[in-house]
């Protein structure tokens, strides 16, 4: 089956795949390797991980029979399986649910979805999104929690980025295809508070 390749932890790890467990072991932080850079987030807020089962239950019910919605599940740069990126949720084969795999390949993924942290800059933003359509993701939702907006990449064109990308914001649908439910709502995301002064 496409996309379903095998991808066990393998045995001989590169430098920056050890490093990225040991700090994950260490801080608790959600690490990613981005284009050859550890990526470090901080766990997420209430709001950020309402946000994503929000999504996850608004979007599993209108899935075709052979799709599921995961978290925590990482896509790996095609032919290069230590550069990695985890989204926040990931629409793709029902089948991945029976592997020991941890990685699922950037061609079975049907929609990734970033949930936009507080802290996060416009540059590791543009970055990931340059990632995601060099790997070849066919969509890529980001939700912006900040300003109450979302944008729907697609059409990945490897180094180009992605050539189609249709912004909106809360309340307004987001147009996903009916083999992904049709038209996702938005009405009831929250947005972040503002930061606090400690």
């Amino acid at each position: 089956m496409a996309g379903l390749a095998h991808h066990p932890i393998p045995v001989r790890r590169g430098h920056l795949r050890d490093a990225a467990e040991k700090i994950e072991q260490a801080t608790g932080m959600r690490v990613e390797i981005v284009g050859g850079k550890l990526v470090m987030s901080p766990s997420p807020s209430g709001k950020h991980a309402g946000i994503v089962i929000d999504l996850r239950d608004a979007i599993r019910p209108g899935l075709a029979p052979d799709r599921e919605a995961y978290e925590n599940v990482s896509v790996p740069m095609p032919d290069d399986p230590d550069d990695y990126t985890t989204p926040d949720l990931t629409i793709g084969p029902r089948a991945f649910k029976e592997t020991d795999d941890w990685l699922l390949d950037a061609d079975a993924v049907d929609l990734a979805v970033e949930v936009i942290s507080p802290s996060e800059r416009l540059k590791g933003i543009n970055e990931k999104t340059e990632w995601y359509a060099a790997a070849g993701v066919a969509r890529l939702l980001q939700v912006d929690p900040r300003t109450g907006t979302w944008a729907l990449f697609t059409r990945p064109s490897g180094e180009d980025g992605y050539q189609g990308v249709i912004h909106g914001k809360y309340g307004e649908a987001v147009p996903l295809s009916a083999d992904l439910g049709g038209e996702l709502g938005t009405g009831g995301l929250p947005v972040y508070g503002p930061p606090s002064k400690s």
